[in-house]
């Protein structure tokens, strides 16, 4: 091996000598160049990968074993947490997904303990919690979607909008089953409205109650009411209002609770009342009067006395 490289050191000397008209040792001289330089680079790469080795051996990664017992261990926190929330045990629920994330911190356990400090009104744990779920896993559609509620409840519209966006391309990437199409178009088209982008809202709320997933909520097609109204469609507004009171009748009797039907029975008086003065602005003073009438009717079921003198006076300016 020594009598080899001796021999080349020779042939490049006699090569260096030559005149350099001879184009045959131009060539020659070339492909010293090239193997000279092919050298240095992997003496380079080399010296790299060899540091990099050193450093790892004098500053080892972390050996973090996850065994099947831990697992088993977390899953079990994480279903103690499920109940826990169910039953509004808040501060126990994250206390059991604490226990989880330390024995193996998971995307969606970080989601859920988000979720459980945001109904509890703590939101920087609640966003640490979803930005923490989302650097494990950059595809998961709920985080994204939390987040997005979460951004919207800080009034941070814009951060809203870039996580709705988010949660629905990581929707189309990595369904997750509980959120749904439906619901993701009916929040982005809410974020267009409070953006004042009254297309892009009736664009949403329209690709939302196309949606087969999910069911149809009534807040929607009041939502896209106000869109159109923005817009100056009074007549698309009015049949929107129509849809939700629609919706509200055909969904009450299914509602859990007495105050939640009564919430309900709320939203249909104020729809009626909103289309009736839509039915003014275009001159159909008996549609109108057929709301506000519809409206009292409900305000007397509720026993609402402040809204009943409200309509009695409108129907009395009407008549």
């Amino acid at each position: 091996m020594k009598k080899t490289k001796t021999t080349k050191k020779i042939k490049s000397t006699s090569v260096a000598s030559k005149p350099a008209s001879s184009s045959c040792c131009v060539n020659v001289w070339s492909w010293s160049i090239y193997a000279y330089w092919f050298i240095i680079l992997f003496f380079i790469a080399s010296t790299f990968y060899i540091l990099g080795r050193s450093h790892e051996f004098t500053h080892p990664r972390p050996n973090v074993v996850i065994t099947e017992e831990t697992l088993v261990q977390a899953s079990d926190y994480v279903a103690d947490a499920k109940e826990q929330l169910i039953a509004g045990d808040m501060d126990a629920a994250i206390k059991s997904l604490t226990a989880s994330i330390d024995a193996n911190a998971a995307s969606d356990t970080y989601t859920l303990r988000g979720e459980a400090y945001m109904q509890m009104g703590d939101y920087q744990n609640a966003l640490a919690d979803f930005d923490s779920a989302l650097q494990i896993d950059g595809v998961n559609a709920v985080a994204f979607y939390d987040r997005a509620l979460l951004n919207t409840r800080l009034e941070n519209y814009e951060a809203a909008w870039v996580d709705i966006n988010n949660a629905m391309s990581a929707q189309s990437m990595k369904p997750s089953g509980v959120l749904n199409l439906r619901d993701l178009y009916a929040k982005r088209g809410q974020l267009n409205l409070w953006r004042k982008n009254w297309q892009g809202a009736v664009a949403d709320y329209t690709n939302s109650l196309a949606r087969a997933e999910g069911s149809i909520s009534a807040n929607v097609y009041a939502e896209r009411a106000e869109a159109y109204t923005a817009l100056g469609e009074y007549e698309n507004a009015i049949n929107d209002y129509t849809s939700a009171v629609r919706v509200i009748s055909e969904q009450i009797q299914a509602t859990p609770t007495q105050e939640m039907r009564e919430a309900q029975s709320s939203n249909a008086m104020s729809y009626f009342e909103k289309s009736a003065a839509l039915n003014l602005n275009i001159g159909n003073v008996s549609a109108a009067k057929t709301d506000l009438e519809s409206a009292f009717a409900i305000a007397v079921a509720l026993n609402d006395e402040e809204s009943m003198a409200r309509i009695q006076t409108l129907l009395g300016g009407l008549n």
